[in-house]
């Protein structure tokens, strides 16, 4: 299978690593969080109070108490994953209030058997936190949801298996919450990359279809370049709802006034006004075509104005094509679901220099497209997290 292999490939896998780890401190390693312990105490990730004023269906977390962290999940309607710390940061301000990511359950079920630790690599983030995830419940109206936090991520855990075949741990996590929870929906959300010129810096996008594009690892598995599509309706009836709560924390997405980093370029305009973004929501079917995609890649993939990715995929990220595939080998077992990714760096400027012309240090594009995740993380999670909640109040 030909696929696309971006010439600096190493180097965007090293940045997705580094990524996928940032913000996480001592409190992430800790399995059975004790905050009245000094240590954890100075680590400890302060609950965010946003004071959403929600019209109706505000999410009511529920604890319950402790929790075995060998464990099976319990029952729920709704399982919502997420990835990396700024994500949670985000999901546990909107559908946990008054709890941080400290303050959710420890999940290591099934974790020393075959289909886990023997297959994820030295050094990855599980086997650091010797876990899959945390996770906690709360309510949404009747729908009692579980939101989570994985450990397992697909460009991370792998260990080879031939060439360009590997393991894939988070595809049997994937399965094994699905037969704990038994959901009736599984939203995987996150952080994405935008695509199309006219996305702003977090509009969230909404697709029931995920297509991998796979440049090394797993190059050559059979599922490689294939699109998965879940065939339901998405509730749209509490997305207004949802955009003007997005709109409340619009003026954290402003993006900076720009210019040129010397005063020996030629350039005499002074600096560019900040941007003002406008998030909104983004759904396929009826802001792009049907099933439109996601596109899961195996390194930090970004759309510029010169890829085009927008012809093929609505955003791009890392990993909810898994998802696809085990609804599909799960047939009529499988959930619905859906992918809510709110766009943490815009589509980005492809006349910018790239590393093949330059050292790695001036690849500009990936430059870019870093500070925007890095910079903007939390709040796009927020719009993301918000957009979720449109559509889970609206089941």
């Amino acid at each position: 299978m030909s696929t696309h292999v971006p010439a600096d490939l190493e180097f965007r896998k090293e940045l997705a690593q580094t990524l996928l780890s940032a913000n996480l401190t001592a409190n992430d390693l800790v399995n059975e969080p004790d905050l009245a312990g000094t240590i954890l105490r100075a680590a400890a990730v302060p609950a965010r109070h946003l004071d959403i004023p929600f019209p109706d269906k505000r999410p009511v977390p529920v604890s319950a108490g402790s929790v075995d962290i060998n464990s099976p999940l319990p029952r729920a309607d709704v399982f919502i994953i997420t990835w990396t710390a700024d994500e949670t940061d985000a999901l546990a301000s909107v559908f946990t209030p008054g709890f941080s990511r400290d303050n959710w359950h420890r999940y290591r079920h099934n974790f020393d058997t075959a289909d886990f630790k023997p297959k994820i690599r030295s050094g990855a983030p599980a086997q650091k936190v010797n876990r899959l995830g945390s996770w906690m419940m709360t309510k949404v109206g009747s729908k009692s949801v579980i939101v989570f936090k994985s450990e397992l991520h697909l460009n991370q855990d792998s260990i080879s298996t031939g060439s360009g075949t590997a393991t894939l741990p988070v595809k049997a996590l994937f399965k094994q919450v699905i037969q704990e929870v038994k959901p009736e929906l599984v939203l995987t959300i996150g952080t994405a990359g935008g695509v199309f010129e006219n996305h702003d810096l977090g509009d969230v996008v909404v697709t029931r279809a995920a297509k991998f594009r796979l440049s090394d690892e797993f190059k050559n598995e059979p599922f490689n370049g294939q699109t998965f599509k879940s065939n339901w309706t998405i509730p749209t009836a509490r997305f207004a709802d949802a955009e003007v709560l997005m709109g409340r924390f619009a003026n954290n997405l402003i993006e900076p006034a720009l210019g040129p980093p010397s005063k020996h370029f030629p350039w005499t305009g002074g600096l560019i006004t900040p941007r003002t973004n406008v998030p909104g929501i983004i759904l396929e079917g009826r802001d792009m075509p049907a099933f439109h995609p996601i596109l899961t890649t195996d390194y930090f993939e970004f759309g510029t104005s010169k890829n085009h990715l927008d012809h093929d995929v609505c955003a791009v990220e890392m990993g909810d094509a898994v998802l696809g595939l085990v609804a599909a080998e799960l047939g009529s077992a499988a959930p619905h679901w859906a992918v809510v990714r709110n766009l943490s760096d815009p589509q980005i400027n492809g006349d910018l220099p790239t590393r093949p012309a330059f050292p790695r240090d001036l690849d500009m594009q990936a430059h870019w497209a870093a500070w925007y995740y890095q910079s903007y993380g939390y709040w796009t999670s927020v719009m993301g997290a918000l957009a979720t909640w449109g559509i889970v109040a609206g089941l």
